[in-house]
Protein backbone atom coordinates (compact mmCIF):
# COMPACT_ATOMS: atom_id res chain seq x y z
CA UNK A 1 0.00 0.00 0.00
CA UNK A 2 1.49 2.94 -0.82
CA UNK A 3 1.14 5.93 1.56
CA UNK A 4 1.99 9.83 1.38
CA UNK A 5 2.34 12.80 3.23
CA UNK A 6 3.02 16.36 3.22
CA UNK A 7 6.04 17.83 3.80
CA UNK A 8 7.27 21.44 4.61
CA UNK A 9 10.30 22.36 2.53
CA UNK A 10 12.65 25.51 2.09
CA UNK A 11 12.12 26.05 -1.56
CA UNK A 12 15.12 28.44 -1.72
CA UNK A 13 16.33 31.20 1.08
CA UNK A 14 13.30 32.82 2.44
CA UNK A 15 10.74 30.95 1.01
CA UNK A 16 8.92 27.69 2.16
CA UNK A 17 6.18 25.24 0.38
CA UNK A 18 4.53 22.06 1.51
CA UNK A 19 5.18 19.32 -0.80
CA UNK A 20 3.23 16.02 -1.37
CA UNK A 21 5.81 13.12 -0.88
CA UNK A 22 5.13 9.01 -1.11
CA UNK A 23 6.50 7.23 1.81
CA UNK A 24 8.44 4.08 1.58
CA UNK A 25 7.24 0.86 2.83
CA UNK A 26 8.16 0.49 6.20
CA UNK A 27 10.43 -2.85 6.11
CA UNK A 28 10.77 -4.87 9.50
CA UNK A 29 12.10 -3.24 12.62
CA UNK A 30 10.24 0.67 11.11
CA UNK A 31 7.42 2.51 12.78
CA UNK A 32 5.30 4.62 10.79
CA UNK A 33 4.64 7.64 12.88
CA UNK A 34 1.40 10.18 12.63
CA UNK A 35 2.97 13.52 13.55
CA UNK A 36 0.40 15.14 15.90
CA UNK A 37 3.01 18.73 16.98
CA UNK A 38 6.66 20.02 15.94
CA UNK A 39 8.67 22.77 16.98
CA UNK A 40 10.72 25.53 15.43
CA UNK A 41 13.59 26.21 17.14
CA UNK A 42 14.03 29.34 15.50
CA UNK A 43 17.51 30.39 16.10
CA UNK A 44 19.02 27.29 13.59
CA UNK A 45 15.74 27.01 11.09
CA UNK A 46 15.76 30.46 10.90
CA UNK A 47 19.68 30.68 10.12
CA UNK A 48 18.54 27.53 7.52
CA UNK A 49 15.46 29.36 6.37
CA UNK A 50 17.13 32.49 5.43
CA UNK A 51 20.01 30.41 3.76
CA UNK A 52 23.04 31.55 6.50
CA UNK A 53 24.61 28.30 6.31
CA UNK A 54 28.00 28.32 5.56
CA UNK A 55 29.18 26.22 2.73
CA UNK A 56 32.27 24.65 4.76
CA UNK A 57 29.55 23.60 7.43
CA UNK A 58 26.88 21.72 4.95
CA UNK A 59 27.83 18.26 6.28
CA UNK A 60 27.95 19.27 10.15
CA UNK A 61 24.59 20.88 9.87
CA UNK A 62 22.73 18.02 8.28
CA UNK A 63 19.72 16.96 10.32
CA UNK A 64 19.67 13.40 10.89
CA UNK A 65 16.31 12.88 8.13
CA UNK A 66 16.78 16.06 6.49
CA UNK A 67 16.81 15.68 2.84
CA UNK A 68 17.64 17.60 0.22
CA UNK A 69 20.62 20.27 0.70
CA UNK A 70 21.69 23.67 1.51
CA UNK A 71 20.95 26.22 0.90
CA UNK A 72 17.67 24.85 -0.91
CA UNK A 73 15.26 22.53 -1.91
CA UNK A 74 15.86 20.99 1.80
CA UNK A 75 13.59 19.22 4.10
CA UNK A 76 14.89 20.58 7.92
CA UNK A 77 13.59 20.20 11.61
CA UNK A 78 14.72 17.92 14.29
CA UNK A 79 11.26 18.46 17.08
CA UNK A 80 8.73 16.30 15.91
CA UNK A 81 6.00 14.23 18.18
CA UNK A 82 3.54 11.81 16.81
CA UNK A 83 2.04 8.26 17.86
CA UNK A 84 3.38 5.03 16.41
CA UNK A 85 0.73 3.99 13.72
CA UNK A 86 2.39 0.79 12.43
CA UNK A 87 5.78 -1.00 14.55
CA UNK A 88 6.43 -3.44 16.98
CA UNK A 89 3.96 -4.23 19.69
CA UNK A 90 5.82 -2.61 22.30
CA UNK A 91 5.82 1.02 20.53
CA UNK A 92 2.35 0.59 18.60
CA UNK A 93 -0.26 3.11 20.15
CA UNK A 94 2.44 5.06 21.77
CA UNK A 95 3.66 8.75 21.49
CA UNK A 96 7.21 9.52 20.59
CA UNK A 97 9.62 11.98 20.10
CA UNK A 98 12.10 11.75 16.66
CA UNK A 99 14.46 14.77 15.19
CA UNK A 100 12.02 14.71 12.43
CA UNK A 101 11.37 17.48 10.64
CA UNK A 102 8.23 18.97 10.11
CA UNK A 103 5.87 16.40 8.03
CA UNK A 104 2.44 14.82 8.54
CA UNK A 105 3.48 11.37 8.35
CA UNK A 106 7.12 9.60 8.05
CA UNK A 107 8.66 6.08 8.26
CA UNK A 108 12.00 5.42 10.22
CA UNK A 109 13.70 2.71 12.20
CA UNK A 110 12.22 2.05 15.55
CA UNK A 111 15.72 2.81 17.23
CA UNK A 112 14.98 6.63 15.59
CA UNK A 113 12.22 7.35 17.86
CA UNK A 114 12.08 7.52 22.00
CA UNK A 115 8.81 7.09 23.77
CA UNK A 116 7.95 9.80 25.66
CA UNK A 117 7.18 9.30 29.23
CA UNK A 118 3.46 9.05 30.59
CA UNK A 119 3.97 12.33 32.84
CA UNK A 120 5.10 14.63 29.96
CA UNK A 121 2.41 16.45 27.93
CA UNK A 122 2.48 15.55 23.89
CA UNK A 123 2.84 19.01 23.56
CA UNK A 124 5.53 19.85 25.59
CA UNK A 125 7.72 16.36 24.33
CA UNK A 126 8.31 18.62 21.34
CA UNK A 127 10.86 20.92 23.58
CA UNK A 128 12.97 17.42 24.26
CA UNK A 129 15.84 18.28 21.23
CA UNK A 130 16.00 21.69 23.05
CA UNK A 131 16.60 20.28 26.87
CA UNK A 132 18.67 17.55 25.63
CA UNK A 133 21.29 20.44 24.05
CA UNK A 134 21.06 21.69 27.41
CA UNK A 135 21.55 18.24 29.60
CA UNK A 136 25.14 18.04 27.16
CA UNK A 137 25.76 21.72 28.34
CA UNK A 138 25.61 20.98 31.67
CA UNK A 139 27.91 18.07 31.16
CA UNK A 140 30.39 19.78 29.60
CA UNK A 141 29.96 22.98 31.79
CA UNK A 142 29.87 20.88 35.33
CA UNK A 143 29.07 23.48 37.39
CA UNK A 144 29.45 22.97 40.84
CA UNK A 145 27.54 23.62 44.25
CA UNK A 146 26.97 27.51 45.28
CA UNK A 147 28.27 28.39 41.72
CA UNK A 148 27.29 31.62 40.34
CA UNK A 149 25.92 31.09 36.89
CA UNK A 150 24.98 33.79 33.96
CA UNK A 151 23.46 32.53 30.75
CA UNK A 152 23.69 35.57 28.44
CA UNK A 153 20.68 34.69 25.47
CA UNK A 154 17.13 34.17 26.55
CA UNK A 155 16.27 31.79 24.05
CA UNK A 156 15.31 28.47 23.33
CA UNK A 157 18.31 26.65 24.70
CA UNK A 158 19.60 29.60 27.43
CA UNK A 159 16.43 29.14 28.54
CA UNK A 160 16.20 25.33 29.06
CA UNK A 161 20.08 25.72 30.51
CA UNK A 162 18.60 28.06 33.06
CA UNK A 163 16.36 26.10 33.91
CA UNK A 164 18.34 22.67 34.41
CA UNK A 165 20.88 24.89 36.16
CA UNK A 166 18.34 26.01 38.79
CA UNK A 167 17.96 22.25 40.18
CA UNK A 168 21.70 22.89 41.01
CA UNK A 169 21.41 23.29 45.32
CA UNK A 170 23.20 26.49 45.56
CA UNK A 171 23.88 27.53 42.43
CA UNK A 172 22.93 31.74 41.54
CA UNK A 173 21.02 31.75 38.46
CA UNK A 174 20.76 34.82 36.55
CA UNK A 175 19.50 34.77 32.63
CA UNK A 176 20.71 37.34 30.78
CA UNK A 177 18.71 39.17 27.71
CA UNK A 178 18.38 42.63 25.89
CA UNK A 179 14.67 41.86 25.79
CA UNK A 180 13.11 42.91 28.78
CA UNK A 181 10.03 40.50 27.98
CA UNK A 182 11.70 37.51 28.83
CA UNK A 183 11.74 38.65 32.80
CA UNK A 184 8.57 37.18 32.51
CA UNK A 185 10.09 33.78 31.28
CA UNK A 186 12.90 33.67 33.82
CA UNK A 187 10.38 34.11 36.41
CA UNK A 188 8.22 30.57 35.26
CA UNK A 189 11.70 29.53 35.17
CA UNK A 190 12.56 30.10 39.04
CA UNK A 191 15.28 31.99 37.91
CA UNK A 192 16.74 35.99 38.39
CA UNK A 193 16.67 38.26 34.99
CA UNK A 194 18.81 41.42 34.03
CA UNK A 195 19.64 43.56 31.00
CA UNK A 196 23.37 42.89 30.09
CA UNK A 197 23.93 46.33 31.88
CA UNK A 198 23.12 45.99 35.12
CA UNK A 199 23.33 42.12 35.09
CA UNK A 200 26.23 40.61 38.17
CA UNK A 201 30.03 39.67 37.35
CA UNK A 202 31.98 38.07 39.35
CA UNK A 203 30.76 34.87 37.72
CA UNK A 204 32.28 31.29 38.31
CA UNK A 205 30.86 30.16 34.65
CA UNK A 206 29.19 32.11 32.13
CA UNK A 207 27.02 30.03 29.35
CA UNK A 208 26.49 32.29 25.74
CA UNK A 209 23.54 31.27 23.60
CA UNK A 210 22.68 34.64 22.24
CA UNK A 211 24.89 34.23 18.95
CA UNK A 212 26.33 38.14 19.20
CA UNK A 213 29.06 39.47 19.29
CA UNK A 214 28.34 41.71 21.95
CA UNK A 215 26.60 39.15 24.11
CA UNK A 216 29.61 37.17 23.87
CA UNK A 217 31.69 40.42 24.67
CA UNK A 218 29.75 40.99 28.01
CA UNK A 219 30.14 37.11 29.06
CA UNK A 220 33.50 37.50 29.18
CA UNK A 221 33.04 40.66 31.17
CA UNK A 222 30.86 38.73 33.74
CA UNK A 223 33.46 36.56 34.25
CA UNK A 224 35.06 36.13 38.03
CA UNK A 225 39.17 35.75 37.67
CA UNK A 226 39.47 32.16 35.66
CA UNK A 227 36.09 31.24 35.26
CA UNK A 228 34.79 30.30 32.10
CA UNK A 229 31.90 30.99 28.72
CA UNK A 230 30.66 27.97 27.74
CA UNK A 231 29.90 29.36 24.03
CA UNK A 232 26.67 27.32 22.79
CA UNK A 233 26.07 29.86 19.87
CA UNK A 234 25.83 28.93 16.07
CA UNK A 235 27.35 31.91 14.10
CA UNK A 236 26.57 30.46 10.75
CA UNK A 237 28.71 32.49 8.12
CA UNK A 238 29.43 35.74 10.32
CA UNK A 239 32.68 35.82 11.73
CA UNK A 240 33.18 37.51 15.52
CA UNK A 241 35.29 39.15 17.32
CA UNK A 242 36.63 38.53 20.91
CA UNK A 243 37.73 41.02 23.43
CA UNK A 244 41.08 39.35 23.99
CA UNK A 245 42.66 42.33 25.90
CA UNK A 246 41.42 43.84 28.92
CA UNK A 247 41.08 41.17 31.41
CA UNK A 248 41.47 38.23 29.82
CA UNK A 249 44.86 37.46 30.01
CA UNK A 250 45.22 38.64 33.82
CA UNK A 251 41.95 36.94 34.84
CA UNK A 252 42.99 33.58 32.96
CA UNK A 253 39.81 33.40 31.58
CA UNK A 254 38.64 30.75 29.22
CA UNK A 255 35.99 30.24 26.42
CA UNK A 256 34.86 27.03 25.11
CA UNK A 257 32.34 25.51 22.73
CA UNK A 258 29.82 22.67 23.58
CA UNK A 259 27.53 21.22 20.71
CA UNK A 260 24.98 18.64 20.51
CA UNK A 261 26.30 16.86 18.34
CA UNK A 262 28.65 14.57 20.41
CA UNK A 263 27.78 13.84 23.76
CA UNK A 264 30.15 15.55 26.22
CA UNK A 265 33.67 13.97 26.98
CA UNK A 266 32.72 13.95 30.68
CA UNK A 267 29.76 10.96 29.98
CA UNK A 268 30.92 9.70 26.57
CA UNK A 269 32.30 6.67 27.90
CA UNK A 270 29.21 5.84 30.05
CA UNK A 271 26.37 7.51 28.07
CA UNK A 272 24.87 6.91 24.59
CA UNK A 273 22.82 9.80 22.42
CA UNK A 274 19.79 7.33 23.28
CA UNK A 275 20.79 8.01 27.27
CA UNK A 276 20.66 11.53 26.96
CA UNK A 277 17.43 11.94 24.82
CA UNK A 278 15.57 9.58 26.87
CA UNK A 279 16.94 11.46 30.10
CA UNK A 280 15.88 14.96 28.72
CA UNK A 281 12.26 13.13 27.88
CA UNK A 282 11.99 12.47 31.78
CA UNK A 283 13.11 16.17 32.77
CA UNK A 284 10.48 17.50 30.89
CA UNK A 285 7.70 16.26 33.38
CA UNK A 286 8.69 19.78 34.88
CA UNK A 287 5.84 22.31 33.61
CA UNK A 288 8.07 24.84 33.89
CA UNK A 289 9.42 23.83 30.62
CA UNK A 290 5.63 25.00 28.95
CA UNK A 291 7.45 28.30 29.19
CA UNK A 292 9.64 28.16 26.41
CA UNK A 293 6.23 27.38 24.05
CA UNK A 294 5.68 30.93 23.14
CA UNK A 295 3.05 30.34 20.11
CA UNK A 296 1.40 27.81 17.77
CA UNK A 297 0.00 27.63 14.06
CA UNK A 298 -1.75 24.98 11.85
CA UNK A 299 0.92 23.03 9.54
CA UNK A 300 -0.98 24.57 6.31
CA UNK A 301 0.24 27.93 7.63
CA UNK A 302 4.02 27.28 7.72
CA UNK A 303 5.08 28.84 4.66
CA UNK A 304 3.34 31.77 5.83
CA UNK A 305 4.44 31.74 9.30
CA UNK A 306 8.29 30.71 8.97
CA UNK A 307 9.48 34.02 7.08
CA UNK A 308 8.14 35.90 10.13
CA UNK A 309 10.17 33.80 12.59
CA UNK A 310 13.27 33.85 10.30
CA UNK A 311 12.89 37.67 10.45
CA UNK A 312 11.99 38.36 14.11
CA UNK A 313 8.32 39.95 13.17
CA UNK A 314 7.29 37.24 14.92
CA UNK A 315 8.85 36.76 17.94
CA UNK A 316 9.13 33.24 19.44
CA UNK A 317 10.88 30.86 21.65
CA UNK A 318 9.37 27.88 20.80
CA UNK A 319 7.27 28.27 18.20
CA UNK A 320 4.38 24.71 18.12
CA UNK A 321 3.21 23.56 14.55
CA UNK A 322 -0.01 21.34 15.17
CA UNK A 323 -0.97 19.00 12.31
CA UNK A 324 -4.73 18.08 12.09
CA UNK A 325 -5.75 14.19 12.48
CA UNK A 326 -5.65 12.59 9.40
CA UNK A 327 -7.26 9.15 8.79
Amino acid sequence: MRRSARAFWVRSPGAGEIRSVTLPEPGEGDVVVRTLSTGVSRGTEALVFRGGVPESQYGAMRAPFQEGSFPGPVKYGYLNVGVVEEGPPELAGRTVFCLFPHQTRYVVPAGAVTVVPDAVPAARAILAGTVETAVNALWDAAPLVGDRVAVVGAGMVGCAVARLLAGVPGVDVQLVDVDPGRAAVAAALGVAFAPPERAAGGRDLVVHTSATEAGLARSLELLAPEGEVLEMSWYGDRRVGLPLGEAFHSGRLAVRASQVGMVAPARRGRRSFADRMALALRLLADPAFDALVSGESAFDDLPRVMPRLADGRLPALCHRVVYEPSP
